[in-house]
């Protein structure tokens, strides 16, 4: 692999914890998505040898190019991290294409400890991980964040430019605030100017539910690349469809049977992944997402959320295969 792989593609599916688990980045690589990243991953975690998160570290050939996401505020913690996860990908003959470090997640519990997005108020410290990490990383160390804590104080230029002085590679970022979480409205003239500021690449993110969202982004930004997110919930194929109008093609919807049978096909790596009883609860929220807008979904979601088998969820998924309609 070469070092400057990860950048080439032009649609990178974000990083989500609790839903961008192996199934879900396996049904968006089939459907196109050029790259994808890991859920959130603990430095502490790593360093202290926990088991289960070592598992959200695994990766699979049919996976890259695939980024490992750390979260930590201490440097010694996210540089450690970053080298025994390397070194034991390197045992498992699969190297990530890149290390990213979150310095974006919004979420009280994530920001409560320093981390995640609470970085946006210490961009020392945040170049300070950045360049302890890029001195233990044989791979590109890039990094994911937002415009700033508030509205009050966006620093993503500065930010942006501190990191990228520290060692990154590349930057993702999310045109909203910490304080904004995921509410409606972003601010895309942001990411401009932060690819104005910066030399490495920038992947924009943020409110891109659609082809036309994404190329919008790219024109409104310069932007290099566009990380989706929360549009790809439920429709992995919108990569698909960003791949058909970058080629100048005609893309059709997926049917309601085609849309049901990939919700099934996303169960099933889950379950040969995590087994059954994990799977079937976890997949849930995307089921929500898979049956959203088609008549007769309501009923079928609330048979969906108590069902306990594979069997079950299947039966229930193709019920609904009969409505090839939305609403």
């Amino acid at each position: 692999m070469e070092k400057d792989e990860f950048f080439r593609g032009k649609w990178f599916l974000a990083p989500m914890a609790g839903v961008g688990d192996y199934a879900f980045r396996a049904v968006c690589k089939n459907y196109g998505a050029d790259a994808v990243t890991s859920e959130m991953i603990s430095a502490k975690a790593v360093c202290y040898g926990d088991r289960k998160t070592m598992v959200l570290a695994r990766i699979r050939k049919e996976e890259i190019p695939m980024a490992l996401q750390l979260f930590g505020a201490e440097p010694e913690f996210v540089a450690k991290a970053a080298y025994l996860l390397l070194e034991n990908a390197e045992k498992e003959g699969i190297l990530p294409s890149a290390i990213d470090l979150n310095m974006g997640c919004p979420v009280p519990k994530i920001v409560g400890n320093g981390e995640g997005s609470a970085l946006m108020k210490k961009p020392a410290l945040a170049a300070e991980i950045v360049r302890r990490t890029a001195r233990e990383s044989s791979v590109p160390v890039t990094v994911k964040m937002r415009l700033g804590w508030d509205k009050n104080s966006i620093n993503a230029v500065d930010f942006a430019k501190a990191v990228e002085e520290a060692g990154a590679s590349a930057v993702c970022v999310h045109a909203r605030t910490r304080s904004m979480m995921y509410t409606p409205g972003v601010m895309w003239e942001e990411i401009a100017k932060v690819k104005a500021a910066v030399r490495i690449p920038v992947i924009g993110n943020g409110d891109v539910f659609s082809a036309e969202d994404a190329f919008s982004l790219l024109r409104q930004t310069g932007c290099d690349s566009v990380a989706v997110a929360r549009g790809a919930l439920g429709n992995p194929f919108i990569f698909a469809e960003l791949k058909a109008r970058a080629a100048g093609l005609s893309y059709v919807p997926p049917t309601v049977s085609e849309r049901m049978e990939t919700a099934i096909r996303q169960l099933s790596l889950a379950v040969a992944d995590k087994g059954e009883t994990v799977a079937v609860a976890e997949c849930r929220k995307h089921f929500a997402y898979y049956t959203k807008g088609i008549r007769g979904a309501s009923a079928i979601r609330g048979k969906l959320n108590s069902a306990e088998t594979e069997a079950e969820v299947v039966s229930l998924l193709r019920s609904l295969s009969e409505q090839e309609e939305p609403l």
